[in-house]
């Protein structure tokens, strides 16, 4: 079971979404996850690598920098099967390219600028979460 912590949603929906306004004010860029990490690697073709690290290095601190204010460990449960993983990992990756974006690109930036695409792609990715909740819950048994 999860728990409920609305305001700790709140807080870090408005810092999603104003670091999303920031990217497209100050680089023109749409805040797409895959895009960002995926144009870390070589070939470089602008003068945009220090920002793209710069924003993964924030999503990988942001935890510990919130366990250094709170005081209190962040909690995620992640699978120990590795094979599992690997092939979950695959699958994301493999939608990402194919879907031309991620859930950020998609459901953060993409909804909020109107875009069909977006919104065909969110809730297909969406609909695919459910059922995955779904079946591992009450089928599987996870």
């Amino acid at each position: 079971m999860t728990e409920f912590t609305p305001l700790a949603s709140l807080i870090g929906g408005m810092l999603i979404g104003l670091s999303s306004v920031l990217l497209m004010a100050y680089e023109g860029r749409i805040a797409g996850i895959s895009g960002i990490s995926g144009r870390l690697l070589p070939p470089y073709r602008d003068g945009a690598f220090l920002s793209r690290f710069g924003f993964v290095v924030g999503l990988v601190a942001a935890p510990l920098v919130m366990q250094l204010v709170t005081g209190q460990p962040v909690m995620q449960t992640v699978s120990g099967n590795l094979p599992l993983m690997a092939a979950a990992g695959l699958i994301v990756g493999f939608g990402s390219v194919w879907g031309y974006g991620c859930t950020s690109g998609h459901g953060v930036c993409g909804l909020s600028r109107l875009s069909t695409r977006s919104f065909v792609a969110t809730g297909v990715f969406m609909a695919v979460a459910f059922a995955t909740v779904f079946v591992t819950r009450h089928v599987i048994g996870g």
